[in-house]
């Protein structure tokens, strides 16, 4: 789950590096396609059963645009207009979500402690987005929207395949959903126009590792822990991701973090970590 989380918060920084040098889903869709490319690879190596169950194509289709497809649009077009650290913050309330959703679908009632932690990490989101200069309130309000839609999408996911996991090897199932999750990625890039030659040999690495570790390594383990461990304790580990991401795009971007985000960064993961002891 540490492994998980660590892989996932470094490819926020990464991601907005690349966007220096592609369109957001031309970005997006190349990373994906090596990614699914590669765990196909992998199932085949370990002898996996590739096909499906003819049973399993319905949750394997929503699971594949919960936990890929939308995630990935939604947090990708979030990146254009926030920060790599802003971004990761937002889109990592999941685990308060996941809390919430776990009530009517695994029958865990939301306890006070869960309310307040709703409430303190949503404060933190809003305080990260809403106090920046009055002429990028119209860009980041949206796009921030984006974020807290994905963590939403997420987070039902998460609870959906706890409550009923795919019926498929490990590594198919991430290979599946990852490939079928972006077919919508990929027919987003269609209209856009990149230009290869603008891609670095720091852009190259950045493409190989997104496509091979968080993209299928990372997701490998993660519905691997889901399998062992209670949903809510499985998002707490998430808790990592934007310390990571907000250290990464600090290292690796130089992106400032000041007073108002290190007190939205405190607020928001206090909200999640309240959410997930909850």
């Amino acid at each position: 789950m540490l492994f998980t989380a660590c892989s996932w918060g470094l490819t926020w920084p990464q991601s907005k590096f690349l966007l220096t040098m592609l369109p957001p889903f031309t970005m997006r869709a190349s990373c994906g396609v090596a990614g699914f490319s590669f765990a196909f690879l992998v199932a085949f190596i370990r002898g996996e059963r590739i096909w499906p169950p003819r049973d399993q194509w319905p949750r394997l289709i929503l699971f594949a645009m919960l936990n890929y497809g939308l995630f990935i649009v939604l947090t990708t077009e979030s990146l254009v207009w926030l920060k790599a650290s802003e971004a990761v913050v937002i889109t990592y309330t999941l685990p308060v979500w996941a809390s919430l959703l776990a009530w009517p679908m695994l029958g865990e009632r939301p306890t006070v402690r869960k309310i307040v932690a709703l409430v303190l990490a949503l404060g933190g989101v809003v305080l990260l987005v809403g106090a920046d200069t009055a002429g990028a309130t119209w860009q980041t309000l949206p796009a921030a929207g984006m974020s807290l839609a994905a963590a939403i999408l997420f987070g039902l996911g998460t609870v959906l395949a706890k409550k009923k996991p795919l019926r498929l090897p490990p590594t198919a199932s991430v290979a599946w959903q990852a490939m079928l999750g972006m077919m919508l990625v990929i027919a987003l890039a269609c209209f856009e126009h990149p230009h290869w030659g603008n891609v670095t040999a720091g852009g190259w690495v950045s493409i190989a590792y997104i496509s091979t570790i968080p993209l299928t390594i990372g997701y490998l383990a993660w519905f691997r822990a889901l399998r062992m461990v209670p949903a809510s304790t499985a998002a707490t580990t998430v808790l990592v991701s934007p310390l990571v991401g907000v250290i990464g795009s600090g290292v690796l971007l130089g992106e400032t973090f000041g007073p108002r985000q290190i007190v939205a960064l405190a607020m928001t993961l206090g909200g999640v970590a309240l959410a997930a002891r909850g």
